[in-house]
């Protein structure tokens, strides 16, 4: 199956690349290191690993980041996650760990250690991607041609996957440094124009030349040209916040772009999008971070994303009052969960008629909670029950129904680009900049909502569709995907009194909070260690 290519790369990333230091984890000298084929290929799966696994040991143990005691807290994935959805309305958390109610409560500072463990992700990303491009400029000699094109391919990937981590910086810190290169001098801070500027080149640069668009089309997990498209489509649909100027203009070429390449279509059904089989889903997901309950093992990634999220009546065993034997291995495909996240009453009510039906459920299928034994409102944070949870990530194979590969980990990919996010994107933009859609984008919509309904019942017609519900329907359509907190700032919803949700601000009916959050702290610790960096305004 395709997942062969990539997660056997990733298997072999676990012990052999590198760490901050940049030494080959394998003890060997870079002489040795990359005197083959081999080296360069464990190198890039390394920088493709660290978006999701921790660690050169498996699960625990030899980890990339020392800044933290719970290394399953380090992973790229499960930080990033959290930092775009514990924020907002569309997740909160039962866990009670230093830091990490500061993120839903609004009261986070330079010392959380969650901000720091993101920041430190991002660059640690960056700085292997800036390495291996080092090494992979000079080739030794006895490589064949096909090893040769094949580190080609590598250097464009890692220089996309270096774009990625620094649209994250730019999106969540915005004030950074830039480097393209290892050196010892300690680096200054750039203006976002700058960062911003760098990254449009980079992925200008890489799109004609990366590989072809579809997942389909070369081994399973790559990035392609495609990944760049939606990255500069993120970009560019959120410009007006990172540099104050508009380029809504662009986005809607790049939208047009994945919509023209020909090979993509939305998936039959919403639910096997985030399903552990969800890899033969390459009709809709542009580019996954993959993950495998075998060889690519983490305590974060979508194994924090789907055990986070069971408990209570999930897993007891009891379904509906009946007798269940291992329920969460049963409908979920984990031994058991953690009792972590759920949801507020205001995402729920994005779903008309979600919060009054007896079974939780509205005529919208992209509605997937769980309400047995749950209230809707929650009073106590640290009380699962409290709010309702919601399942959409699980590690059942839809095309089998058994649990997918994987004891205490999953085998669920995390789709990072998905058509979907296409359609709503291109609406959006196309309403920001003539104040209306055309007849195209509102079929695209429809045949969203036509799958979530199961008929045209939930057709939307040409007036229906402003800004406000563009960022709903995102919410109801992208919801738990990594992107909420980014909709709420570009509308101007995510501080301030706009909009309201349980809990923001630390106050169980919500309260207004300040526009200073709206970025992320340069973490304490990086200021202490580089003068030439000056703190975010409010911090």
């Amino acid at each position: 199956m395709k997942k062969i290519f990539i997660t056997s790369l990733l298997f072999i990333a676990l012990g052999s690349c590198t760490d901050l230091d940049l030494v080959p984890k394998n003890g060997l000298v870079e002489s040795v290191a990359f005197q083959d084929f081999d080296g360069y290929q464990s190198y890039i799966a390394k920088i493709y690993a660290s978006l999701t696994l921790t660690g050169n040991a498996g699960p625990t143990g030899d980890a990339d980041l020392s800044i933290i005691n719970d290394e399953g807290f380090s992973s790229y994935l499960r930080v990033w996650w959290k930092a775009q959805e514990l924020t907002t309305d569309e997740a909160i958390i039962a866990w009670s760990d230093s830091g990490i109610r500061d993120l839903h409560n609004h009261t986070w500072g330079s010392d959380n250690q969650f901000v720091r463990v993101l920041y430190y992700r991002i660059f640690y990303t960056i700085s292997l991607a800036n390495d291996f491009l080092r090494v992979a400029e000079t080739l030794p000699t006895g490589l064949t041609a096909t090893e040769i094109d094949k580190i080609e391919e590598f250097k464009l990937e890692a220089r996309f996957i270096r774009a990625y981590s620094y649209w994250h910086a730019l999106d969540q810190f915005r004030n950074v440094a830039l480097l393209t290169s290892i050196t010892s001098d300690l680096p200054s801070q750039v203006e976002p124009q700058e960062l911003f500027d760098f990254i449009e080149s980079e992925l200008t640069e890489l799109e004609d030349v990366m590989l072809p668009a579809g997942q389909s089309n070369h081994d399973y997990g790559r990035v392609d040209r495609a990944a760049a498209w939606a990255l500069k489509m993120r970009l560019y649909l959120n410009a007006s916040v990172y540099i104050g100027s508009d380029r809504y203009t662009e986005c809607i070429a790049e939208c047009q772009k994945i919509l023209n390449a020909g090979v993509y279509s939305i998936a039959p059904a919403y639910p096997e999008l985030f399903m552990g089989d969800n890899h033969v889903r390459t009709d809709e997901i542009i580019w996954p971070i993959v993950h495998d309950g075998i060889s690519s093992q983490s305590w974060g990634g979508t194994t924090t994303l789907i055990r986070g999220g069971i408990g209570g009546a999930m897993s007891d065993d009891m379904k509906n009052g009946a007798p269940s034997a291992n329920e969460a291995e049963a409908d979920y495909g984990v031994p058991s969960g953690w009792g972590g996240y759920r949801t507020t009453s205001a995402f729920v009510n994005l779903f008309p008629g979600a919060a009054t039906d007896p079974n939780g459920a509205s005529a919208d299928g992209r509605a997937i909670f769980f309400t047995e034994g749950q209230t809707l409102e929650i009073t106590d944070i640290g009380e699962f029950t409290e709010g309702w949870p919601t399942p959409k990530y699980n590690n059942i194979e839809a095309s089998t129904g058994l649990r997918a590969p994987g004891v205490d980990f999953v085998s669920t990919d995390f789709p990072v680009f998905r058509l979907a996010e296409t359609y709503l994107t291109l609406a959006e933009a196309q309403l920001r900049s003539g104040g209306s859609i055309d007849a195209t984008t509102l079929g695209y919509i429809n045949e969203l909502r036509m799958r979530a309904y199961g008929d045209n019942s939930g057709d939307v017609t040409m007036g229906q569709v402003d800004l406000d519900f563009i960022l709903d329907e995102r919410g109801r359509e992208l919801y738990l995907e990594g992107s909420r907190r980014t909709d709420l700032i570009r509308y101007g919803q995510f501080t301030g009194g706009a909009y309201i949700w349980p809990w923001k601000g630390g106050v169980d009916v919500g309260t207004a909070t300040s526009a200073h959050l709206e970025i992320f702290p340069i973490p304490a610790s990086d200021l202490i260690a580089n003068p030439n960096l000056v703190q975010n305004d409010g911090y």
